[in-house]
């Protein structure tokens, strides 16, 4: 009920662009008296935003903390359900772990977790993920679409195009995507996504999408054998971001495409993807568990597996694999 009323303040001063609102239109908009709006206006102040307020007036935010809190996220978020359920907290062990808790628990559609800090992030294939405090995006995001088992992994490769899109959004800077879902900037990492499902035989319950985004971190940030190979929006633009700002056109990209997707199906998402790939038409090595093949990226199928051909023109289908371009 409070998150409820939370969301609610938001929408109202997001709405009011910096003008005015009235404590007696944000009581009637939210629902509850003019004491409770007040407490919450508080909360919001002990959380760092500058409310302004002037007697007939009402409220204005003058600026808001750089936090990735749950008010800072949906203050002029712009989405129809993805990010208006979000549980934050400052650090956790891994954003996936809660997001399974909650998925388990009957959280809705579009419930967005979040953290400041990940002590334990993963990446693809039981991988760690550097996941320092107050510098980049550790989030994961609950979806329940009704679609065929089989078809999960489409989801993937459509939130490495949302956050490509989000990132085009937010910069100038030009995002590729290298199979399936790793984001590059000049060649180096900037997003991991991890896609993880719960699922019965004939149904999926949930589909947990986490992303791992570097935003401001400096080079520093980064362990010595990662530098040569992550890097940051902030290293690759030369520029502060609002991590919130990038979240919410995330959300917003990420909803678009989903939408596209639940009417129309995998093709328009395909065809977006191949526009940011990296690694189509390159001679790659693909090394998987079993054996390390080396061709050329075809493209990819419509269920996100990705074909190779090798010098004796035999097409090899890439279901899962580290890649590197050669």
């Amino acid at each position: 009920m409070q998150s409820d009323l939370r969301t609610k303040l938001m929408q109202a001063l997001s709405k009011a662009n910096g003008a005015f609102i009235s404590g007696q239109e944000i009581a009637e908009y939210i629902g509850c008296s003019r004491t409770a709006v007040w407490k919450h206006i508080e909360d919001l102040r002990n959380e760092g935003y500058k409310v302004e307020a002037v007697r007939k007036k009402g409220y204005r935010i003058i600026s808001a903390p750089e936090k990735v809190s749950t008010s800072e996220i949906q203050f002029g978020l712009e989405t129809k359900s993805l990010g208006k359920l979000i549980h934050y907290q400052e650090s956790v062990e891994s954003t996936q772990k809660i997001a399974h808790q909650l998925a388990n628990e009957g959280a809705q559609e579009g419930t967005l977790i979040i953290a400041e800090e990940q002590v334990s992030g993963k990446g693809r294939l039981m991988r760690s993920w550097h996941s320092p405090k107050f510098t980049g995006i550790w989030m994961s995001i609950i979806l329940r679409p009704k679609i065929p088992l089989h078809q999960a992994p489409q989801l993937t490769l459509l939130a490495a195009v949302a956050v490509a899109q989000a990132i085009e959004d937010v910069t100038n800077l030009q995002p590729q995507i290298k199979w399936p879902n790793d984001i590059l900037i000049n060649r180096k990492k900037v997003t991991g996504i991890l896609t993880e499902m719960q699922a019965e035989s004939d149904r999926i319950h949930s589909v947990i999408i986490g992303v791992g985004m570097n935003i401001n971190q400096q080079i520093e940030d980064f362990p010595e054998d990662l530098q040569e190979k992550a890097s940051s929006l902030f290293i690759e633009g030369g520029e502060q971001l609002s991590r919130a700002k990038v979240i919410q056109r995330f959300l917003v990209r990420l909803e678009n495409l989903y939408t596209l997707y639940l009417q129309e199906g995998f093709m328009p998402i395909k065809l977006l993807w191949e526009s940011y790939a990296i690694s189509l038409g390159q001679v790659i090595k693909a090394s998987t568990v079993n054996e390390t093949i080396v061709g050329k990226a075809l493209g990819i199928t419509d269920a996100g597996v990705l074909l190779l051909e090798d010098d004796l023109g035999t097409v090899h289908s890439i279901y899962s694999a580290d890649i590197e371009i050669q």
